[in-house]
């Protein structure tokens, strides 16, 4: 037999690194979300779990069982070694707790591999992530950094975090860059894989007595940041990077590498045409479609992003500002460094 595993217990277990979880749904539901570091054995395909499911709503339960039993009969063999190929203590979850997870729990017990079972499945996961977010009291002082698009910020952090600093890189976890074209050559996660994302951070980093992370707004793609990390960047340190504007383009055609995206940024860009000046939006579109990149980057910057910036932040306390002027990342890098070993006070560095 097999034993069931509270959520709890789970966690532990994985933070100690000799658990493996393993997410038998189908590929669908492991790509929609999952428990961040499993990974997918699957009990059914998406064909065979979409063929289960329409025998269970139209004929009956007995039928989908019986149906289920047929293809999974086939897999066994298959479903057994993959399982028997991971090495130390294994945990599997499906979505609730049920079918899925219980038989194979069952069948691998049968074959002499011991398995542990989530109880609840992956809801019981979600609804702890959600509850957790939720109540979260997230200790360390912010440091928020900020800048015109194209400062390298995100650039920066990922720097930083190569040195051992502790950083959040939330457009990382949203897997978007934050703009009408951030999610050019990216695949934006939902809601349930950045929760999950940014919960292991949170706890990660929560006896950090700082954190630096982006200064975002609260939807980032098709994500939304709780509460109290919202609460969190307000009440922060400001970070303002200062850097040419020059720098700045070569940095956004460096990230989004539009040559390879023209059409999509094209599309992107009529989402945002109708809210700049006329002939500088004709401009901007010629330069587009000639891959004039730079031209357009620049009066893109100019004439929408850094007017839309300065709006956005115009509110913000100058005794939370701290003004970080440098030629490039490198040297914004050292320069925040510097700030926070010093702990200057707010000043212009």
């Amino acid at each position: 037999m097999f034993d069931d595993i509270s959520i709890d217990e789970l966690l532990k277990l994985k933070d100690t690194g000799e658990l493996t979880v393993i997410d038998v749904r189908s590929p669908s539901e492991f790509k929609n979300s999952t428990i961040p570091g499993s990974i997918n054995i699957p009990f059914f395909s998406d064909e065979e779990r979409a063929e289960v499911g329409t025998l269970y709503k139209q004929v009956s339960q007995q039928a989908a069982k019986e149906r289920g039993l047929e293809i999974v009969s086939a897999k066994l063999p298959d479903f057994v070694k993959n399982f028997s190929n991971v090495d130390g203590e294994k945990a599997v979850f499906c979505w609730r707790g049920g079918m899925r997870s219980r038989t194979s729990a069952t069948v691998l017990a049968l074959m002499g591999i011991e398995v542990l079972r989530l109880d609840g499945g992956y809801r019981s996961y979600r609804n702890w992530v959600v509850d957790t977010l939720e109540t979260s009291e997230f200790k360390p002082h912010a440091y928020v950094l900020n800048g015109y698009t194209g400062s390298g910020k995100t650039t920066i952090l990922h720097r930083l975090h190569e040195q051992d600093y502790p950083v959040i890189d939330l457009e990382g976890l949203a897997n978007h860059r934050g703009s009408i074209f951030g999610q050019i050559g990216l695949e934006p996660n939902n809601q349930k894989t950045f929760d999950a994302l940014l919960l292991e951070d949170i706890e990660r980093l929560n006896e950090s007595p700082y954190v630096l992370f982006e200064g975002e707004s609260k939807r980032i793609g098709k994500v939304t940041l709780p509460p109290f990390m919202l609460e969190k960047k307000e009440q922060g340190t400001q970070l303002f990077i200062d850097i040419p504007i020059e720098e700045r383009i070569n940095n956004i055609l460096e990230d989004y590498q539009p040559w390879e995206h023209k059409q999509n940024c094209l599309e992107a860009f009529t989402r945002i045409k109708k809210r700049i000046h006329t002939p500088i939006a004709k401009q901007i579109e010629s330069d587009l479609r000639s891959e004039d990149y730079a031209s357009a980057v620049r009066l893109l910057l100019e004439y929408y992003y850094d007017p839309l910036y300065d709006h956005s932040t115009r509110q913000i306390p100058d005794n939370h500002k701290v003004n970080i002027k440098a030629n490039n990342a490198d040297e914004a890098v050292d320069l925040i460094r510097e700030y926070i070993k010093d702990g200057l006070p707010a000043a212009t560095l």
